[in-house]
């Protein structure tokens, strides 16, 4: 059965992901759905519905252009349902559009050992999406199916499985085989087009794991690239969960930087507000929503 509004918001938001909230905020005359109705738009689905037909098409494409531009707004807008959509209830509807840009990120974590199983529910926490990848199925906990932002990958080549991941993905490497690690690690240095390389090893499992790399001719400056010794130095501790709050730590500082880097000077994200639809209300005034509730009374 497919979630209603209420819960896929709640599931995108944990992932991450960019959605629209669309609620009736007024109507006059008649309309197909009541002041109050909601629904959510993603770039590829829909969730629950505001009544149909032009209105609601209108209202999807209007949610595409705010997903398309990845800018946090709230809009307001008016829909004439007769002459303006060709619709003949004849009424007027005003529509909030409430858009949320995607704040998470793409982590792929290979190995489901004893770290694996104390970093998954911290992860799992977080605005991302996470895939989880290991050999062994049995090996994956009962509850990992209870994430909603966790995809669990028994995979016979995990290294093969890097190719899987966008652009800029999170790339956590804790297998229970050292030349497993070494292959995942070089396919993932050989895309070069990721955010973050994690390895969890020693000095000596480092420092061959440097000199193979240069045989395979992947250059010093990309090796230097990799987290490795893994985490964040200020964490220290050699238990499970020691080791899975200072990666998740790393983790968190890099994408909040990674975040905070892209609002202030990403040229493209720049570009993209540039082209933002114009709309009638930028912030909508508790005057005009009070105005609305106002003629919804009446």
């Amino acid at each position: 059965m497919k979630m209603n509004w209420t819960g896929a918001a709640h599931q995108l938001n944990k992932q991450g992901k960019a959605y629209v909230i669309a609620t009736i905020v007024g109507v006059t005359g008649s309309t197909p759905r009541n002041s109050g109705t909601k629904m959510v738009i993603t770039h590829d689905d829909i969730f629950d519905t505001i009544g149909g037909g032009h209105l609601e098409h209108k209202v999807i494409k209007h949610a595409h252009q705010l997903l398309m531009a990845e800018d946090d707004c709230q809009q307001l807008e008016h829909f004439q349902l007769g002459a303006q959509l060709g619709q003949c209830c004849g009424g007027n509807a005003s529509v909030l559009f409430e858009s949320f840009s995607a704040s998470g990120v793409n982590i792929m974590l290979f190995g489901a050992g004893h770290v694996g199983k104390a970093l998954m529910p911290i992860l799992a926490g977080l605005p991302c999406s996470i895939t989880w990848v290991d050999s062994r199925a049995d090996q994956f906990p009962d509850d990992a199916g209870n994430y909603h932002n966790v995809t669990t990958l028994v995979s016979e080549n995990p290294a093969e499985e890097v190719a899987l991941m966008p652009a800029n993905s999170y790339y956590i490497v804790m297998t229970h085989n050292h030349q497993l690690d070494f292959e995942i690690s070089h396919n993932t240095l050989k895309r070069a087009d990721f955010a973050y390389l994690g390895l969890i090893a020693s000095d000596t499992k480092w420092r061959r794991f440097q000199q193979r790399f240069q045989h395979r001719d992947i250059t010093k400056s990309l090796v230097e690239k990799m987290n490795c010794p893994i985490g964040l130095p200020q964490v220290q501790g050699k238990l499970p969960m020691e080791v899975a709050v200072s990666v998740a730590g790393e983790i968190i500082q890099l994408y909040q930087a990674e975040l905070a880097s892209q609002a202030l000077a990403n040229p493209s994200a720049n570009k993209q507000k540039d082209a933002k639809p114009q709309s009638t209300k930028q912030g909508i005034a508790w005057q005009e929503l009070k105005s609305l509730m106002t003629e919804e009374v009446s």
